[in-house]
């Protein structure tokens, strides 16, 4: 009989990895469970909340339970200098960036795809709600999550085949309600607890203030103002600000007002009514083709212009320099600086680039 490859499963004490490690371990794959210490901010009560004391106990725990080898890796300096510095110079230069995206790039798939390998792991898996397909040719494509509520396709749109041969997504073909239920059925202590929000490293604490503690560039006060110039006011700091944003703005008018523009060269935060908003055409910096080759020519496409954002059709133009342009059918009120922009073909990413301002 043959033996089953070995699987080195990231885990963080949450329910979808735990979920994920026991799948593995039911289905016969050697499984080996890690877990990566990252950084957050000093001189809070709590720790980064992918890895806090109890959630790499719990981590401990289910590892135990499933009878399986685990390990606690710690890449604080390397995401502090990875991650959370692109996360502080995106805002001070007025974007708007994603940092799981870089994340999963260079850390998931970089470090802790490493560490497995030489731990002499075929696979690396995760609790992530996605899936991958696998050629007869060796090449392997990225498709959505089975669960549109949960799908975490675009936080994967980064990855390379090389990433993706490598990669196990057990969880991509089940619901979350299925994913709570499986944990109940293998008794993991983790099958009521929440689902983790926000950004890791912010330890409890709002986006807003920690740019204010390390991002200084982007948070000087400054002018809030019209397209025509006229002043209204002053904002808090350009990094506190997103585009499409209504709330928060504390200017009184006769129509709800929205972030339309930030102007970092004059440190302005341009606002107007509703009908101002919107753009029919975005442009991104590289793009990062999932199967390691641009289309030939022009293609329609399903866009999301970030994590949350429904689908919309555009007219996908990859360039020759790397770059794209993507031509939508309609306009867009909230496309953002610094966002990832995804392409789709039905269910399958293409591959994705930052938004360019």
């Amino acid at each position: 009989m043959t033996e089953k490859p070995s699987v080195v499963v990231g885990m963080s004490g949450g329910v979808d990895s735990s979920v994920a490690a026991a799948l593995l371990v039911s289905q016969g794959y050697r499984v080996t469970g890690v877990m990566l210490r990252l950084w957050s901010q000093p001189c809070m009560e709590e720790s980064n909340r992918c890895c806090t004391p109890e959630a790499m106990a719990q981590a401990r725990r289910i590892a135990a339970m499933l009878g399986i080898p685990f390990y606690a890796l710690d890449v604080q300096e390397r995401f502090r200098n990875t991650v959370v510095e692109s996360f502080i110079e995106g805002y001070s230069n007025g974007l708007t960036p994603n940092p799981c995206l870089i994340c999963n790039r260079q850390i998931r798939w970089g470090f802790m795809l490493d560490q497995a390998q030489a731990l002499g792991a075929d696979y690396l898996a995760t609790g992530h709600y996605a899936r991958v397909e696998r050629g007869e040719d060796g090449d392997v494509r990225l498709i959505k999550a089975v669960d549109p509520n949960k799908d975490q396709s675009y936080v994967l749109s980064g990855l390379n085949q090389e990433q993706l041969r490598h990669s196990m997504f057990p969880l991509g073909e089940l619901k979350k309600s299925e994913v709570r239920e499986l944990a109940r059925q293998f008794s993991l202590p983790v099958a009521e607890r929440a689902d983790s929000q926000d950004l890791c490293f912010l330890a409890g604490g709002d986006y807003r203030e920690f740019l204010l503690r390390y991002a200084v560039k982007g948070m000087a006060p400054g002018k809030i103002v019209t397209r025509q110039g006229k002043v209204l006011g002053e904002h808090q700091g350009l990094a506190a600000y997103t585009i499409g944003q209504r709330k928060g703005l504390g200017i009184a008018a006769p129509e709800p007002l929205y972030v339309l523009e930030k102007n970092l060269a004059e440190n302005t935060l341009v606002i107007g009514f509703e009908n101002e908003l919107g753009q029919s055409t975005l442009r991104t910096g590289g793009v990062n083709w999932i199967s390691g080759r641009a289309p030939e020519m022009d293609l329609r496409v399903q866009v999301k212009i970030r994590y949350r954002a429904d689908l919309a059709w555009g007219i996908l133009h990859p360039m020759q320099d790397g770059c794209s342009v993507v031509d939508f059918e309609q306009p867009l009120r909230d496309i953002t600086a610094g966002q990832q922009a995804v392409f789709y073909d039905g269910d399958q990413v293409l591959g994705g680039g930052i938004i360019q301002p």
